[in-house]
């Protein structure tokens, strides 16, 4: 019989690995139970597809690494048991389990360091997803030191630059043990570019000159009214026939934003790296904001976020800090459109799945385009379809949606390409985006000193605005009228009133003025028919 004395000493390897849920990471401890019994390894945590068939991964890397593989059973445990891990990032904490439950490593070295990456067959280190918001997790919950794949470095020189973590980018397996026990390996630094090639960063960026609005030649209503909403953070809608340059207007509004704050930075570029689109931070750490352009055929999981199993971020949490252009907005799927709604107010999503909620930030700037029919005619004396189906076109943007829309904007058929016939002085081009751009930055400039944390004129709360900051007697007056007769909503009144603020910011006064609200009443209701949409 055999008792408990009889048995050898358990040994138990610790090492630590980051689980995502949206945007935030959530520390794993990983535990490695090497006991008497047939080989083989069973790995237990809820864990997804991926780090089941871990097992085999780091059983052939180990071996390729010239690593000891236990000859005996191994049982992996991810703690805790009630959080799903998903991805391919476990399998070095793997490893490192394994190498403390041996003896091979420190064992509180082990255990105090976050390791994530995965591993090829020969023991080749591979970049994983999420690598920033998992290190940005790891400094919250006290974490001092952290190795990476190489391949993720440019993302994780911000995380240590923004933490102060002492981050390694790996390579290779072999460079683990190394590492850990004191040995020089290649650390990734706030003032280092280690690895800042890593998964083809360079190669994959397009080239050629940004757009520019100098190439948009006529609509100054339009231009107008892009330069508002840029300098106030507005909700968009523009509306004019085909080739009238709306998909131009909105693909050069992030051309005259103000650049990305640090802290808005390292907000975009998670989620962009939860996303894989590893590609697209070298313009984020350059302060370019995103621009999303999803097709008028998108489904409501790629719009707002999810998936069948790892839960991804979709078009609205892309777009966080950035613009969301949605072309063709009548043509999309009834009851897409609606979901905008809630995370146009909140600034964040919440996809709902059976296993919990996940959530993800979701402040964008929406520019919405439609024709004035689906035959696209400018006035409905040329217009082609049958009877009522012009009326019926634009209900399908609901009143709802449109309400929390702030300008309304149409587009003339007039010529817009860069290009011109000579001698066309009211076609010439327009101001370019660095001259707007200066404009905006300088009315933003008024409305961060006024507001402080809400920044921008269009995330300042309501009830504050009409209570702290309200137009003047007479414009007040004016919306009070409108109000009561119903032209707008409550939610109408207020994002009136900021628009008129963002006109009074790119005026350089200090208050708006009645023709201020005005204006931007004109804007909100007059420019556009909103009647036709469905309240």
């Amino acid at each position: 019989m055999t008792t408990f004395s009889d048995r050898s000493p358990v040994r138990v390897g610790q090492a630590r690995g980051m689980a995502l849920n949206g945007v935030s990471g959530t520390p794993v401890m990983v535990e490695c139970d090497i006991s008497r019994g047939l080989p083989g390894m069973s790995i237990v945590g809820l864990g997804d597809t991926a780090v089941v068939q871990a097992r085999d991964r780091v059983r052939s890397a180990m071996i390729n690494s010239a690593l000891d593989w236990p000859k005996s059973r191994v049982v992996m445990s991810l703690s805790p048991a009630s959080v799903p891990k998903r991805g391919s990032g476990f399998d070095l904490p793997m490893v490192l389990a394994i190498l403390a439950a041996q003896g091979a490593v420190p064992a509180e070295e082990a255990r105090s360091t976050l390791v994530v990456g995965e591993l090829g067959l020969d023991g080749t280190v591979r970049p994983v997803d999420g690598v920033l918001p998992m290190l940005l997790g790891a400094h919250g919950a006290g974490f001092r030191r952290a190795a990476v794949p190489r391949g993720n470095g440019a993302e994780a020189a911000r995380a240590a630059r923004a933490t102060g973590l002492e981050i390694v980018g790996l390579g290779h397996l072999r460079e683990l043990v190394p590492w850990l026990r004191g040995e020089p390996v290649g650390n990734i630094g706030a003032g280092t570019q280690a690895g800042a090639g890593g998964g083809g960063l360079q190669d994959s960026l397009q080239t050629g000159p940004e757009p520019d609005l100098a190439e948009v030649c006529g609509q100054q209503e339009a231009r107008r009214g892009l330069e508002i909403a840029a300098a106030g953070g507005h909700h968009l809608w523009l509306s004019g026939p085909p080739g009238s340059g709306k998909s131009m207007l909105a693909e050069r509004l992030p051309g005259i934003l103000p650049a990305l704050r640090e802290d808005e930075q390292l907000e975009t570029a998670a989620v962009q790296s939860v996303a894989g689109a590893r590609d697209r931070l070298e313009r984020v750490w350059n302060g370019e904001r995103p621009f999303v352009a999803p097709h008028h055929s998108v489904t409501r999981a790629a719009l707002t976020g999810g998936g069948s199993g790892r839960i991804r971020p979709g078009a609205v949490s892309l777009a966080h800090n950035g613009v969301l252009f949605i072309d063709e907005a009548p043509e999309v799927a009834s009851g897409t459109l609606e979901l905008l709604r809630t995370p146009m107010e909140t600034g964040r999503i919440d996809v709902v799945r059976h296993h919990g909620t996940v959530r993800f930030p979701a402040r964008f700037q929406l520019v919405l385009a439609s024709n004035p029919c689906p035959c696209g005619a400018a006035e409905a004396v040329d217009c082609r379809c049958r009877g009522g189906v012009r009326d019926r076109y634009l209900q399908r943007l609901s009143g709802p949606l449109l309400d929390r829309v702030d300008l309304s904007v149409r587009t003339r058929a007039e010529l817009t390409a860069a290009l011109v016939p000579s001698g066309v002085a009211d076609l010439s081009p327009g101001e370019s985006s660095a001259e707007v751009r200066d404009r905006v930055a300088e009315a933003r400039g008024r409305s961060v000193h006024r507001w402080g944390r809400w920044g921008s004129n269009a995330a300042v709360p309501g009830p504050y605005l009409r209570r702290e900051y309200p137009a003047d007697d007479a414009g007040m007056a004016i919306l009070q009228e409108k109000l009561r007769a119903g032209a707008v909503s409550h939610r109408g009144v207020d994002r009136t009133l900021r628009v008129a603020w963002t006109m009074a910011d790119l005026s350089g006064v200090g208050r708006p003025d009645t023709s201020a609200v005005l204006d931007a009443l004109e804007m909100y209701t007059g420019s556009v028919d909103r009647g036709g949409a469905q309240k």
